[in-house]
């Protein structure tokens, strides 16, 4: 009985999901995945504005997804690291730690809660809708900021991604590697990034993906980052004489992901299940993103939405900013 009242809302999002991705061949500089979660939003604010469809949008945003997060371990391999070098890897983590920081800061004087800027936080920082899938279980965020935070994140994504190789030719002149660390260090999502890398080349498409992938091997550091955050702050207030240890708890889809991980590296998942588990992976994921948008509530996301607005502008600036000021500094 319970699976059945999955099914309504579960179909519907892989319908979705399938004409997101049939829509996005087409248009290619928005990709399927963002397109999946527009139309998840206008059908739910519209169409499918019903009861029956809940339990299955909530199993595709949330089941899904860490499926989906598990199966990407299973495609990267620590040797992926290596190809963009140490000062690569230290621009990544150095932008990284700044939008998140950014994000964090700019978010309390706006006045949001914590859990809101850790959400924008990990999704700008990481890997958009997958971080912030990945980062509200461990924190105990609300559908609600969940949804909005995907919302505003992919919104800033697709501007950034249509803005970025405009931005790399007037300052680096499509220098190839420093075009890549721009493009795979600051846009959200491995669709945006592969979009944009395009419009430059196809040596920065790849590039930028591989700084792209090293941005999503942190993804469990920033999650576990966020999840010991905010336990921490449950205990200073609701918990005492425990240790802080025995309330942080490890999400099962992290410890998936590094287990998967490490089996790539060392060889014993071969490269086409890799191949089979990064297109399952893909798949999962933007029927997920379909799923989260059938939960966006636009009447509260309008009710808030120029705050919100600025916000993701401010943590947009800081990225761009911060990326340009590494690259010149740290890559030749």
């Amino acid at each position: 009985m319970k699976y059945i009242k999955i099914l309504p809302g579960l179909i519907v999002c892989i319908l979705i999901a399938y004409l997101g991705q049939f829509l996005g061949s087409y248009i290619p500089s928005i990709g399927g995945a963002s397109i999946a979660i527009f139309l998840g939003i206008l059908l739910k604010n519209t169409l499918l504005n019903n009861k029956l469809f809940e339990k299955g949008s909530t199993f595709a945003e949330s089941n899904l997804l860490s499926y989906s997060i598990v199966l990407l371990g299973g495609t990267l391999s620590a040797k992926t690291i290596m190809q963009i070098g140490n000062t690569g890897v230290t621009f990544i983590v150095i932008q990284m730690t700044i939008t998140i920081l950014g994000a964090i800061f700019i978010g309390k004087k706006l006045g949001f809660s914590k859990k809101f800027r850790f959400l924008m936080a990990s999704g700008n920082a990481v890997c958009g809708s997958s971080a912030i899938g990945a980062t509200a279980p461990a924190i105990g965020a609300s559908d609600e900021d969940k949804s909005i935070s995907i919302t505003i994140v992919n919104v800033t994504g697709t501007v950034l991604m249509l803005l970025l190789p405009l931005i790399a030719k007037f300052t680096f002149s499509y220098d190839t590697v420093k075009t890549s660390a721009l493009i795979g260090g600051v846009l959200q999502s491995v669709g945006q990034v592969v979009a944009s890398g395009s419009m430059v080349s196809l040596d920065v498409k790849d590039l930028s993906t591989i700084f792209k992938i090293v941005r999503i091997i942190f993804l469990v550091f920033v999650v576990l980052s966020f999840s010991m955050l905010n336990n921490d702050g449950l205990d200073k207030k609701n918990i005492k004489n425990k240790s802080k240890l025995s309330n942080i708890k490890v999400p099962w889809y992290v410890v998936g992901f590094f287990i998967m991980c490490f089996l790539f590296t060392v060889g014993i998942i071969p490269s086409e299940i890799s191949r089979a588990f990064k297109s399952i992976s893909n798949s999962f994921e933007i029927i997920a993103l379909a799923g989260i948008g059938m939960r966006v509530n636009l009447k509260s996301l309008i009710k808030q939405g120029f705050k919100i607005s600025v916000y993701a502008i401010l943590i947009a600036l800081v990225q761009v900013v911060s990326a340009l000021s590494l690259i010149t500094l740290l890559i030749s």
